[in-house]
């Protein structure tokens, strides 16, 4: 109870009050531009954070990160096109029910499915945060090591169709994690000679580049959108409890799927997103009406993307190991404070802990008010023209990489990055294995270093019942990747 009220005391400050609404206002506003997404705005706002203190700059991200799925529903909703790639299968029956003249019902299914989602996510961690606390101190260098290697792997494999560029990609941020002067002999590796490379790549400059330039590059070689907004009526709150009453079961299964997911590095909101749909489908009275406006569809998608982010934070927090590249990116907050994430920060610093939740309970609720009164003005976002917001987003990429150092060798670098995102998403290949390679293969290297001092034959390595289970859940992991290639191979003949 102490730990919790100290929480609330360093909420209670107005830099820390501000960076919430401003992140969590912001994250709507960037939610609902189609093709700018919460990757971007947190790739911008890095380098500010830094200037600032851990529990604001991770307000402001967490705000974005939060929010920016409530605003991804509204064109997804009403123009068909998800403002964040996570809102994608909102697309399915959010639209049709906007041409069947129902906008204002499946925007407030969709705003509501998120509100509880989160919250049931945010009531679960907080549950948990003392078993955590216990569980934390049990993971060695080891365990860690593992647990990163586990994350490495999901986060490969759960690219189905991609798992082999996938792969390549993690292992090029692993490789990029090596580049610089090796931290025990203070030997130079892969420098070649170039004194701007001793200090390695830096993750920041590798972030704004892949995220933030890139898409500029995309905006800027579209072709500026026209949208034809539909007319919505105000969407009352207690409306939108009342519509998702009806589908309360759904919401329920869907914000527990977003949990279990968000708490394995490596899923994330797609598998959850999936899972819950396809329980709302085999389950639903009309799974014939799915794809075609089904409300049921909106709250199982919606629900289940907005319970992910406060469960993506416990691997973060309690292991200091990202699930995707949104929390790797706050994990630079971290490092850049000496904020060390893993099993002392839960065991001394619950009230930071407690704080960050009840920021990302603070947040929703002003998300959800601010989307009380101001959906329809919202709706104008979507006509910022395409080319102006890729402009503004280069700018404001590359203001942010010169201040970090005020270094125009690291604006060279970020571009060239940019211009290899780009080329990534031209060709559909996943970018965020690379931010994770960079920031697992660091924390692998450094604790394969000090678990290897204790190890004389390969077994020590898995000889402690968490190092054993982590081990046999890499090896599951691989196995079952290979009968699924294996068995679409036989298919495939067999079709053939």
């Amino acid at each position: 109870m102490d730990s919790f009220l100290d929480g609330l005391q360093l909420l209670a400050r107005f830099d820390v009050i501000a960076a919430l609404l401003i992140g969590s206002i912001g994250g709507v506003l960037v939610g609902a531009m189609p093709g700018v997404g919460a990757a971007v705005a947190i790739a911008i706002a890095l380098p500010v954070t830094f200037s600032l203190e851990p529990i604001v700059g991770l307000t402001l991200l967490l705000g974005i990160y939060g929010s920016s799925m409530y605003g991804g529903a509204i064109p997804a909703i009403l123009v068909n096109t998800p403002g964040t790639p996570v809102n994608a299968l909102t697309t399915y029956d959010g639209y049709p029910m906007t041409k069947r003249g129902e906008a204002r019902r499946a925007l407030s299914l969709a705003y509501s499915a998120s509100f509880i989602g989160a919250m049931l996510s945010i009531i679960a961690l907080m549950l948990l945060a003392p078993v955590l606390a216990r569980v934390a101190p049990m993971f060695g260098a080891r365990e860690i090591f593992l647990a990163a290697l586990l994350g490495i792997v999901l986060v490969v494999v759960t690219h189905r169709g991609q798992v082999l560029p996938a792969a390549i990609l993690a292992c090029l941020g692993i490789f990029l994690s090596t580049i610089g002067i090796e931290p025990s002999a203070y030997t130079q590796r892969f420098t070649f000679g170039q004194s701007w490379l001793q200090s390695g790549v830096d993750l920041i400059v590798v972030v704004l580049g892949l995220f933030a330039i890139s898409q500029a590059l995309v905006l800027l070689m579209d072709k500026d959108k026209r949208v034809a907004l539909p007319h919505v009526e105000k969407v009352g709150f207690f409306t939108q409890m009342r519509d998702l009453w009806i589908c309360k079961r759904i919401a329920a299964v869907a914000s527990s799927f977003g949990v279990i997911c968000g708490m394995i590095p490596g899923v994330g909101e797609f598998m959850s997103q999936f899972m819950s749909y396809s329980y709302a489908q085999r389950t639903s009275k009309t799974p014939e009406a799915f794809g075609k406006g089904n409300p049921e569809g909106i709250v199982a998608s919606e629900a289940a993307n907005n319970s992910v982010p406060a469960a993506a934070m416990i691997p973060l927090l309690a292991l200091g190991i990202p699930g995707e590249e949104l929390t790797a990116m706050m994990l630079a907050v971290f490092y850049v404070h000496n904020v060390v994430p893993g099993p002392r920060l839960f065991a001394q610093q619950m009230d930071f802990i407690y704080a960050l939740y009840i920021g990302l309970f603070i947040l929703n609720v002003i998300v959800v008010a601010f989307l009380f009164f101001s959906t329809r003005t919202l709706m104008k976002v979507m006509l910022i023209p395409n080319r102006f917001l890729g402009i503004m987003i280069l700018t404001f990429s590359l203001i942010g990489i010169y201040t970090l150092r005020n270094s125009l060798t690291d604006v060279a670098v970020a571009t060239a990055f940019g211009f290899f995102g780009f080329i990534l998403k031209r060709l559909e290949l996943p970018t965020s294995p690379i931010i994770l390679g960079i920031v697992l293969g660091k924390l692998m290297e450094d604790r394969l270093r000090i678990a290897m001092a204790r190890v004389r034959e390969p077994w020590d390595f898995i000889d402690r019942p968490i190092a054993f289970v982590l081990f046999l859940m890499i090896v599951a992991a691989i196995a079952v990747q290979i009968w699924t290639v294996v068995r679409a191979r036989r298919k495939g003949r067999t079709d053939g």
